[in-house]
């Protein structure tokens, strides 16, 4: 590649198809349809079937950032059929629909229009009848966007817990371990408030595995958490002192065996209750290879379920790109690494910047501008952390540009500022909402070099 915008162009087309790919939209329209058995309409998703009892009710709500355009399928597959909804999304994500409200609210820190909507949802799950079905729309950040705080728990010190834990560096399963003891609504409890009726909960993953209980805080499926693991989680990183006095409470209470568990495998409530995962990172990945494979990569899926700390996995990530340029190990080059999953990033500093940002700038020191090697990392729902950035570029050229405009890399770092060292270079991934959450995807291509010019 001549430059270091073919690079960029390179890259953004190899991202581009795998968010295609995880379209909540597409995956609804893809998999759900209504079909003719024993003379009765019969939903169907997959390897489920759900009858549309006469007379029932079919009321549709969701949480999260892809919520609206599922919402939009299931319109144009059920259409009158629907009786209302409701669904919450993140500022910015909502889209026009016909039956079924959308309202936008606060991510990741949950806010007052979350609260509000939460409040509205609860209030059509408790109306369905035995009879009725209820759609469940899921998918990444609706464990933000649906905060309905525990009895004695203030939103304020629900918002004042969440910005602890995401600084702390705990994984997403331990904070919404904890999110999940809090909530009136998450840990399989809003399938405990639509019962007599049937749930069916429609899923795009954002969670490592697509573990039905973490995905969203799982708010209609099994939690194997328990109050115990929370104060054992909440110690683990030195928060127990930080956490407001009334919520550790409550969770010693409940460890105690003194506040109900959320509900567990076997609960009533689950026996008429259908989770099905449309979409993944998996999904996206597959088709970032077919993508890498037609611009002349050899590409190769490493891994969709990438955990543990930012930094160490960007340096893993270069390691195998630098021994896939030298050695052609594991793919020859031209070659396209592909890696996803969510790893964690702890907050030290006061700079501003997001996961994908900070590994992307640890990628781009590891790499130390070795040509030939470049780099993408984003969030697959175009929002990496607080800022307008999905994610950021590690090109050959990247640490060169930086220096000459007086900027130290690793200083940058250290203040966790990946977006102020990206912007003022252009490194900067800019998608704007996507419309689906699939975690985050590392983008790796190493080009053939001979006699110090990149060449396909």
């Amino acid at each position: 590649m001549k430059t270091a915008e073919d690079r960029k162009a390179a890259l953004r087309r190899i991202f581009e198809a795998a968010v295609s790919a995880a379209s909540p939209y597409a995956a609804v329209r893809e998999n759900l349809r209504i079909v003719r058995s024993a003379g009765k309409s019969v939903l169907k998703v997959k390897n489920t079937s759900i009858g549309l009892e006469k007379g029932g009710s079919v009321l549709v709500i969701g949480a999260g950032k892809g919520a609206p355009a599922m919402a939009r399928a299931v319109e144009g597959i059920l259409g009158e059929r629907i009786t209302g909804g409701l669904v919450v999304t993140k500022y910015g994500h909502s889209l026009p629909l016909k039956r079924i409200e959308v309202l936008e609210a606060g991510h990741p820190l949950p806010d007052g229009n979350g609260t509000r909507a939460a409040e509205r949802i609860i209030r059509i799950a408790k109306e369905a009848g035995e009879g009725d079905l209820v759609i469940f729309l899921l998918t990444g950040g609706a464990s933000a966007l649906l905060p309905a705080p525990a009895e004695g728990i203030t939103l304020k010190e629900k918002q004042a817990i969440s910005r602890l834990l995401i600084n702390s560096g705990a994984s997403i399963n331990e904070i919404n371990a904890v999110r999940k003891h809090l909530s009136i609504v998450k840990g399989g409890r809003l399938s405990e408030l639509a019962w007599p009726g049937r749930v069916l909960t429609l899923i795009v993953s954002d969670v490592v595995g697509s573990d039905l209980s973490s995905i969203g805080s799982g708010p209609t499926a099994p939690d194997p958490s328990t109050f115990e693991d929370c104060v054992r989680i909440i110690g683990k990183y030195g928060l127990t002192a930080k956490i407001p006095a009334k919520a550790m409470r409550l969770l010693r209470s409940g460890a105690k065996g003194n506040a109900a568990e959320t509900p567990k495998p076997g609960h009533s409530a689950f026996g008429r209750t259908a989770n099905v995962v449309l979409a993944d990172n998996h999904t996206a990945l597959l088709a970032a290879k077919e993508k890498a494979a037609s611009l002349g990569f050899r590409p190769l899926i490493l891994s969709s379920g990438v955990t543990g700390n930012t930094r160490e996995a960007a340096r893993l990530f270069s390691s195998i790109l630098i021994e896939t340029k030298r050695y052609g190990a594991p793919v020859r080059p031209p070659a396209c690494l592909l890696m996803g999953g969510e790893t964690t990033l702890r907050v030290a500093g006061k700079g501003k910047g997001g996961r994908n940002q900070e590994f992307a700038l640890s990628a781009a020191l590891a790499l130390g501008g070795e040509e030939g090697i470049s780099v993408l990392s984003a969030g697959t729902d175009g929002t990496d952390g607080p800022t307008d950035a999905a994610g950021a570029f590690a090109l050959p050229e990247t640490l060169g540009k930086a220096s000459a405009l007086g900027l130290d890399a690793l200083d940058f770092l250290s203040r966790n500022d990946s977006y102020n060292f990206f912007k003022p270079i252009g490194g900067l991934f800019m998608t704007g909402p996507t419309g689906t959450n699939v975690m985050d995807i590392a983008i790796g291509i190493t080009e053939q070099v001979r006699k110090g010019k990149g060449a396909f």
